[in-house]
């Protein structure tokens, strides 16, 4: 991946402009844009109580799971039982992104395409249910059919065999909860250097036992709700779900008449691996220098950011500091979609890409819910628990992992009628 990372000269104009033109997600407030859209202005959670696997023993056991979500209305080639949950996602994602993007299989199927897929946990619901049995009724007794499935690199090429691609690249990124981002970016490079003409990336992770054990373990996991920024935070919820994005050179969306959502204006990268779990601000203001200075645009362009915004006390102290340190006193409005959907680990980047775009297409920025007082070791103005109209130009979307793995995606607004938007052939060709 090209994207810029501390210390990288400024970006040459790359050879395609990209841009997003369909968007597929399902999360535990809506499932498809629309639904997802909705959710996103009326700031609905989607906290419940775990009901994905046995909570006895645990002294809070809340999570934004998904309930309503029917594989078999997304699968058409493969049989529900031969993917994963997390898979599943990924499969009804890219098949949301490719008809929401106006195109058909056959469209897909005709062109050079990158899949690329982020995960932090890929199939571990299933590793979960294999290791139970293992334990309680001996190894010969595991499901051959789970195993088989268990495969990180199923959730990309789930997509390719579900879709029949075949001039197809396809990438399975496994950098935890950055690792949307990091997909995304992987497409960025792959159209704007003309490697590939479309691509679906994003994240997918499905709600497991080992990871929420891991967080409550670490004392991070929030009994009731998540309050990102908020003096009263007291952590994370696990989420699940998929944000797929499809996207391919502005030639083509506009050849097409293709609807834009936005424009991706560049992304940056750090990893400092100081620590296997606490964030570091200096790595985490580098990859957003780097961003910006990838994308061509400074500091005070950017009219939002979505944050990684976790609600633990550590992320948002350190994330903010970070976000100071790059903006100074005056922030643009950040925001943490996680309170609303979870922390939805690999796919968490990728679908805060989609609400962003979303925000940028229909002007508005989503509120951070649950909010009370704002600590004042991270004071912004989160949009607290109603969504604001406005016009926005560029947004920052943060993803930041855990080994400090950090990835910053640039977003910007796209206008038809606006001929700075346009490179010099296609401003001609408009």
């Amino acid at each position: 991946m090209s994207g810029a990372t501390g210390g990288t000269a400024p970006r040459t104009t790359p050879r395609h402009r990209v841009v997003i033109t369909g968007l597929g997600v399902v999360t535990s407030i809506g499932t498809g844009v629309d639904a997802f859209a909705d959710g996103l202005r009326a700031g609905r959670s989607g906290a419940k109580p775990i009901g994905a696997f046995d909570t006895t023993g645990f002294a809070y056991s809340n999570a934004c799971e998904i309930t309503d979500f029917d594989p078999g209305a997304w699968l058409r080639d493969m049989a529900a039982e031969e993917l994963g949950r997390a898979a599943q996602f990924a499969v009804a994602g890219s098949r949301m992104a490719v008809a929401d993007a106006g195109l058909t299989e056959d469209d897909v199927r005709a062109r050079r395409t990158l899949v690329s897929v982020g995960t932090t946990d890929g199939e571990s619901r299933d590793l979960d249910h294999l290791i139970g049995l293992q334990v309680a009724e001996g190894e010969d007794r595991l499901d051959a059919t789970v195993a088989r499935r268990v495969w990180p690199g199923r959730l990309s090429a789930g997509i390719v065999r579900e879709l029949g691609l075949e001039d197809v690249e396809t990438v399975t990124v496994p950098t935890a909860c950055a690792a949307g981002n990091y997909a995304v970016g992987s497409g960025y490079d792959a159209i704007s250097s003309g490697d590939v003409e479309m691509a679906l990336c994003g994240g997918a992770d499905a709600l497991c036992r080992k990871t929420f054990t891991g967080f409550y373990r670490l004392g991070t996991i929030a009994p009731d709700v998540c309050r990102p920024f908020d003096a009263d935070r007291q952590g994370i919820l696990t989420g699940e779900g998929a944000g797929i994005l499809l996207m391919e050179s502005l030639e083509s969306a506009l050849d097409r008449g293709a609807r834009i959502y936005a424009e991706v204006l560049g992304y940056g990268l750090s990893c400092d691996a100081s620590h296997p779990v606490a964030p570091d601000r200096d790595s985490i203001a580098r990859c957003i220098t780097a961003a910006h200075r990838n994308a061509g645009i400074e500091a005070r362009d950017v009219d939002f950011i979505s944050a990684h915004g976790t609600g633990t006390k550590a992320n948002d102290v350190t994330e903010v500091g970070a976000i100071r340190q790059v903006f100074g006193d005056e922030l643009p409005r950040t925001v943490s979609i996680k309170s609303m959907i979870g922390h939805t680990m690999g796919a968490a980047s990728a679908l805060a890409a989609a609400a962003c775009s979303l925000a940028l297409r229909e002007g508005f920025i989503p509120p951070t819910i649950n909010h009370r007082t704002t600590d004042p070791e991270c004071a912004v103005d989160c949009v607290p628990n109603k969504a604001v109209e406005a016009r926005l130009r560029v947004v920052q979307n943060n993803g930041l992992a855990f080994g400090g793995n950090n990835a910053v995606l640039m977003l910007g607004h796209w206008d038809a009628n606006t001929a700075d938007n346009l490179p010099a052939d296609a401003a001609a060709a408009a």
